[in-house]
């Protein structure tokens, strides 16, 4: 690690610059990118560049980046992705390949010449993924649901102008993944209008799902509208847990019909399970089930009691058991073809290094590729969030408003937010995590502070770990 990484000023994305290199040098894959910036309380869906064994995309003009080119019809559906996976993935080769089913997209979020004048005329990071509530209506009621998301008519949503004029607005300033989510996106009638005008504007849209509603035809349409990857949650390996979970009987089954639908007309899927007492003795059965089903990514979640999950407080793992798990996957993505990325889980990448150090290791982009690049919660720092009404929040699970797109740009709240630029400060953190060294790869879990402590700058309530300092002894 770098010397000052437990800096009291220090900032955690200078932090990594320094350890790595400027983010715009060196050859970049598509995981670097995709999981890298990753969000608390985000999907962290990943997009594949344009030949993943990877040239450098730093001189690629932001015009190019967003002329990305779709599956071509004559395709088969479901190829592999040409590069395979990865250099650098933790115990693998980097020819083994990928189930595929990405497409490439040469597409770098947030790389733009936009993003580029923004951070040099503000000194601030433009996001590189927004997660966007285009709708609160859904079909299902999760346990879990951040939004606690009924079926039926919300009143105040965005309309497809505003949706527009803000999106107009958010490419003055960068150009970023959209993140389209609920609810359930694919109810809100418009969201065809919204993908097109997303890629016109030089954006990148995905889609966050519960895949019960896909069908050919929605499948069909996903790939002619250039939809590189769903990201579609799954939570037991069975019907019977997955419905009583999820509160829709049969919904188990019309998942995993909608994650094979998709996967045929060459959508990409992302498989994320929020992991609770409930099922978290069988993540390792979750898993061989979403490799089973030849998807690209799984991704754990760690519950933020915030919507309906406040209602699941008892059966939020103890710290002891979130540890138990986040080791269990730094372990499994040794040898799993799929990509791994916990999330809402930021004290994810100290184990890495706390486990990378107990094996001689270092974490190197060449030794550990994306977990080598990425850092904890990215909330106000690269990730933002927009409701269906418009309020903007750091991630979908931060429940504070701190401006509405419908009142102000969002351009000017991602600047001017007095949270937003708290949050950008590691030096503000408190208890343990301001303690901590390495608060600049992980800077605990904002959300879940604020949601226990009534805090966003308190320590992370569900993490084990006692700072060297803390404890009176200094790391190498």
């Amino acid at each position: 690690m770098a010397d000052n990484v437990g800096n009291a000023d220090a900032r955690p994305d200078l932090e990594l610059e320094e350890e790595f290199g400027p983010e715009d040098e060196g050859t970049l894959t598509e995981q670097d990118i995709a999981a890298a910036e990753a969000p608390c309380g985000g999907v962290g869906i990943g997009i594949p560049l344009a030949g993943a064994g990877g040239g450098s995309l730093s001189s690629r003009p932001a015009e190019a980046e967003s002329q990305a080119s779709p599956l071509r019809p004559d395709e088969a559906p479901g190829d592999a992705h040409p590069g395979g996976h990865p250099a650098g993935m933790p115990g693998g080769p980097s020819e083994r390949q990928r189930h595929g089913g990405a497409r490439s997209v040469g597409f770098r979020p947030g790389g733009g010449e936009a993003a580029r004048a923004y951070e040099a005329r503000t000194g601030i990071k433009a996001p590189r993924i927004i997660a966007w509530e285009i709708t609160r209506s859904c079909n299902l009621s999760c346990a879990h649901c951040r939004a606690a998301a009924e079926f039926g008519h919300y009143p105040g949503e965005l309309s497809l102008d505003q949706i527009k004029a803000t999106l107009d607005d958010i490419v003055t300033i960068t150009n970023p993944i959209i993140i389209l989510t609920g609810g359930e996106p694919l109810m809100r009638p418009d969201i065809w209008e919204i993908v097109d005008y997303c890629h016109e504007k030089g954006a990148m849209p995905v889609i966050g799902t519960n895949a019960t509603l896909i069908t050919d035809d929605i499948a069909a349409k996903m790939a002619e509208h250039r939809i590189p990857r769903i990201s579609v949650s799954i939570d037991f390996p069975t019907a019977e847990g997955h419905d009583t979970f999820r509160g829709e009987p049969g919904c188990f089954d019309a998942t995993i019909e909608g994650v094979k639908i998709a996967k045929r007309h060459g959508v990409g899927v992302q498989i994320n399970t929020t992991v609770t007492t409930l099922n978290a003795h069988l993540i390792e059965e979750i898993h061989d089930l979403s490799e089973s089903l030849g998807v690209d990514a799984f991704h754990i979640f760690m519950l933020v009691p915030t919507g309906r999950g406040e209602d699941l407080l008892d059966k939020e793992l103890p710290p002891e058991e979130y540890e138990r798990v986040l080791e269990w996957a730094y372990e499994r993505q040794k040898t799993s073809p799929l990509h791994f990325k916990p999330t809402d889980a930021p004290h994810y990448y100290r184990i890495i290094r706390q486990k990378a150090k107990a094996e001689g290791k270092k974490v190197t982009r060449e030794e550990y590729g994306l977990d080598a690049m990425t850092r904890g919660c990215l909330g106000g720092i690269t990730f933002g969030f927009i409701s269906h009404v418009g309020d903007v929040q750091p991630c979908g699970y931060f429940d504070m408003q701190l401006g509405n797109v419908k009142d102000k740009p969002f351009s000017d709240i991602w600047t001017e937010s007095n949270v937003f630029n708290d949050l950008r400060d590691y030096s503000l953190l408190k208890g343990k995590c301001g303690a901590c060294e390495y608060k600049a790869v992980c800077g605990g879990c904002r959300a879940r502070a604020l949601s226990v402590t009534g805090d966003y700058l308190a320590e992370e309530p569900y993490c084990v770990y006692i700072p060297a300092s803390m404890r009176g002894e200094c790391e190498e």
